[in-house]
């Protein structure tokens, strides 16, 4: 065989070094990283910790890694280095600390850590997480913090009042100081974040599209943002931008976890139910003291991947974590059923810790059509069944709500409920007023049974009784500020009853009176409520309630010296 002469390089040829700078180590750190390769992320992060020694965002790489590691006192040591000799203002480092400490079980002097950091920065990135974490931390050790936080600062104060707001279903509060907020505070995220929230709520979604696309042209990968955007989409029929979306946040590996059950909430609601599995499971096992709502999040997503022992078990847990709330009773109710026939299982569309018939009642809220959302009661066994068991085995408040609710279906079934309901011994006076008018808003034919001081009582919708129409006025009112403070709610009643005796007003249209009663107590709270707003909500013309409320105004002054 020919052999092949291979030629030699010439002498004069120069190699070129390669210059190994910061970025490369850097890259080459999170490379390994991603693989789990934590020995070699360290001995990276090291390297680029020596080329550029004043970056103090390279000291707490190098903490993170050797807390991954298991070495929390070193790491500790590392970001106590920074807050002395580095940058003395990156006070997440005592946030950091606290982590590793209680890792150590070192708890008081986590909780040293926590203070000085929520004392130091209290509206700061991690400050929620750390006013738990003080409170977790003093519970391991069997007291209270031995420095009690001070008062929140009133722009927190005003934010936790929103988003509580917001979890009650109270949109138009919880809009009105978040819009407040947000114009005191424009940097603060997590403002905008709810607020967006509040305008999808109340069906604002042009207003919520702008809040979104705001956010992602600041951030583009800012995982609240991109979450409520997906939502958004799917909500506008956008099938391909909410498909893009969704792909994309499949992929992410939230690490902390708040993001992580903002990722798994959403993939449940868009129905990548795996996928919320997996993150709501994860949530469970990293958190000490998971709460009841995550526990029942994550038997819907393991409902929806057909594992039912384990829906069972979390919902049992959030039963016992949360005895006062129905929902964990109705579905443990139905797990029975459930998993003796697993092809009766319906389709889980609730994320939220509501009933059934209270994720309804969000899309009527959200301006979705009433007539659509009624229809459903037909089709779904699951809404059915959850007014049903509600009317039966609810509390007051709940009952309440199903009355509400029940006025828009035309059903025969929901009238033959509602009937049964007026003839209950059991039920007060005012919610069989409230199931009255729902008969009467749907049509049912007169007469109406009601059991009344244990007499059955024959009802006729007589429109010739003033008296009666006060009475219908009354449960109209009920019905609709259901959502109020109770405070609230008892002054309307009383102005109800104060006009009712001494006022000489001719009610001509039932639900233009209650408007106006709601309307004249939300500007006297100065709750934000439009004449038009609370038209729309009694469906009467904006004029309806300007004239009843011309009739109430001159009265005023007689009503407030009675209360």
């Amino acid at each position: 065989m020919k052999k092949i002469s291979i030629p030699k390089h010439k002498s004069d040829h120069k190699v070129i070094s390669l210059e190994m700078d910061a970025s490369t180590f850097f890259d080459r750190a999170i490379k390994s990283l991603e693989r789990h390769q934590y020995d070699k992320a360290l001995k990276y992060f090291r390297l680029v910790l020596e080329k550029e020694p004043d970056n103090p965002a390279n000291y707490c790489n190098v903490a993170g890694v050797l807390a991954e590691l298991g070495n929390y006192q070193e790491a500790n040591e590392i970001l106590q280095v920074v807050l002395q000799d580095v940058d003395s203002e990156m006070v997440e480092c005592y946030y950091y600390m606290a982590n590793n400490s209680i890792n150590m079980e070192a708890f008081e002097q986590a909780e040293d850590h926590l203070i000085e950091y929520l004392r130091l920065d209290p509206e700061g990135e991690y400050s929620e997480e750390a006013e738990e974490m003080l409170y977790m931390v003093a519970y391991e050790m069997g007291r209270l913090p031995k420095q009690l936080i001070a008062p929140l600062p009133g722009f927190r104060e005003k934010h936790e009042e929103a988003e509580w707001h917001l979890e009650e279903g109270r949109f138009l509060q919880a809009t009105e100081l978040l819009e407040e907020l947000a114009k005191e505070n424009p940097d603060y995220l997590p403002t905008y974040h709810n607020l967006g929230l509040a305008y999808f709520y109340t069906g604002q979604l042009e207003k919520a599209r702008e809040i979104v696309t705001t956010i992602l042209e600041a951030d583009p990968n800012n995982l609240h943002a991109l979450c409520n955007l997906a939502i958004l989409s799917q909500h506008e029929g956008n099938s391909d931008m909410t498909k893009g979306i969704m792909d994309m946040l499949k992929n992410l590996v939230p690490v902390q976890p708040a993001a992580a059950y903002k990722l798994a909430v959403t993939m449940g609601m868009l129905g990548e139910h795996q996928v919320a599995f997996e993150l709501f499971t994860w949530l469970i096992k990293i958190d000490e003291q998971p709460e009841a709502s995550l526990y029942h999040h994550a038997a819907t997503a393991a409902v929806h991947v057909g594992r039912l022992s384990i829906a069972h078990r979390y919902w049992r847990r959030a039963a016992w974590l949360d005895p006062r709330s129905e929902i964990p009773k109705f579905y443990l109710e139905q797990m029975e059923i459930w998993m003796s026939d697993p092809d009766s299982i319906p389709s889980l569309t609730c994320y939220h810790y509501h009933l059934p018939f209270e994720e309804y009642m969000l899309k009527i809220n959200q301006g979705e059509n009433i007539e659509k959302v009624a229809m459903d009661y037909e089709k779904n066994s699951l809404l059915h069944t959850s007014l049903t068991w509600a009317l039966n085995h609810g509390d007051r408040q709940t009952k309440m709500q199903v009355l509400t609710f029940m006025r828009w279906i035309k059903h025969k079934e929901a009238e033959t409920l509602l009937r049964h309901f007026l003839r209950k011994p059991v039920e007060d006076d005012e919610l069989k007023q409230i199931a009255f008018f729902a008969l009467r808003h749907m049509d049912a034919e007169p007469p109406y049974e009601v059991l009344y001081n244990g007499q059955m009582l024959a009802l006729e919708d007589s429109a010739n009784s003033q008296e009666q129409k006060w009475q219908q006025v009354l449960a109209c009112l009920l019905q609709n500020m259901d959502t109020y403070e109770n405070a609230q709610l008892q002054d309307a009643k009383m102005l109800w009853d104060f006009l009712r005796q001494f006022s000489e007003i001719v009610i001509r249209k039932i639900e233009g009176m209650s408007a106006a009663i709601e309307y004249v107590v939300a500007k006297y709270y100065d709750l934000s409520l439009s004449q038009v707003q609370v038209a729309e909500k009694y469906k009467v013309a904006p004029s309806t309630v300007a004239r009843n409320a011309k009739l109430i105004l001159p009265l005023l002054h007689h009503y407030f010296k009675q209360i």
